[in-house]
């Protein structure tokens, strides 16, 4: 390990939107650290350095010649502490990278969408120790190697004695928002809970700001969210807040006429007049989305109870014929309403 002094040699696997930001940060603020991530980003940074911003105002930049970059995680071999934020589809493979990388007694946090990574890594690393985390903002890539985030928000780690106190520090030391939390599964659940609109806001074709002020696309993510509380009661799952957001509140808030809706949201989250969710990039960007990390955790947990999420199952089967080109890409509020059989 590295000395206590000098901080933790720092490893981020799968260096794209989060991954690529909270490196930067990291960089800027002199931590050892190390990006792993897909040759095209590499040569962005190569180019023109990294470049990451918020919707605060906040414009950090780093040259070329302080990023540690590589597209093989075996560059991560004498690491302490890495931050996994590779897509959930992903997350199989990057345990097994890192299974062959890492060295014993290593801290790996995940830091991504859904509530089952940490136990997928942890599966694959028995010798690490691994830790839930969650982001809370959403940073879309920019062009070139410049990352935006675009909502408020602190990240959580999972609390675990010294492993947990390391990473919140280094997050801390880097300037990000974070703490630890008791209950990360109860974080991740109310996440997900809240990130029902990533798929609503993909659909819609607008920005975060514009889609939430259409009450229309408000009470299809009501009704998502609705759909999902009831089956986490079912489950005896406990949705928690992160932030000032509760998840068990949000439908009602979102179903109040507009002027109240946003008295009651400018007091819980802020957001950049410019920013969308990362599956409207996704899809932008002709990747594969995490709908099956989102919508579908709800669907699959309803048919563990034998119970079904009929309205989250229809989202889910939307966004997959969108990416398939079998569905139009952008829905108006009434379209989308109708086809989740949601009524206005």
């Amino acid at each position: 390990m590295t000395p206590a002094s000098a901080g933790p040699r720092v490893g981020i696997l799968g260096a794209g939107s989060i991954g690529a930001y909270v490196g930067a940060h990291l960089i800027v603020a002199g931590i050892d650290t190390i990006l792993i991530g897909r040759p095209a980003l590499g040569a962005a940074v190569r180019a023109g350095g990294l470049r990451v911003t918020d919707y605060a105002g906040k414009d950090l930049r780093v040259g070329p010649e302080r990023v540690r970059y590589a597209t093989d995680a075996a560059a991560l071999a004498d690491r302490d502490l890495v931050f996994v934020t590779v897509k959930s589809g992903a997350t199989a493979e990057a345990g097994a990278q890192l299974a062959g990388a890492l060295g014993e007694g290593a801290t790996v946090v995940s830091l991504q969408n859904g509530v089952r990574n940490a136990d997928a890594l942890a599966r694959a690393l028995p010798r690490a120790r691994v830790l839930a985390g969650m982001v809370p903002y959403n940073v879309l890539w920019g062009e070139g190697a410049h990352f935006h985030a675009g909502t408020s928000g602190a990240l959580a780690v999972e609390r675990a004695g010294e492993a947990s106190r390391a990473a919140v520090a280094a997050l801390r030391r880097a300037g990000l928002e974070a703490g630890e939390h008791p209950d990360l599964r109860g974080v991740l659940w109310g996440k997900l809970v809240l990130n029902l609109n990533n798929a609503v806001n993909a659909l819609s074709g607008l920005t975060l700001r514009e889609e939430l002020s259409d009450r229309g696309y408000r009470r299809v993510l009501a009704a998502l969210q609705r759909e999902a509380l009831a089956v986490l009661r079912r489950a005896g799952v406990r949705p928690r807040r992160s932030g000032r957001a509760l998840p068990s509140l949000a439908p009602y808030a979102l179903a109040l006429p507009d002027a109240l809706f946003f008295r009651l949201a400018k007091g819980m989250i802020t957001i950049d007049p410019l920013a969308r969710s990362s599956m409207w990039d996704d899809l932008e960007r002709g990747r594969r989305t995490e709908i099956d990390q989102l919508n579908g955790e709800v669907v699959a947990l309803a048919r563990s109870l034998g119970a079904a999420a009929p309205r989250n199952e229809a989202i889910v089967a939307l966004v997959k014929a969108v990416e398939a080109g079998e569905a139009p890409r952008t829905w108006s509020a009434p379209a989308l309403a109708a086809r989740l059989g949601v009524a206005l």
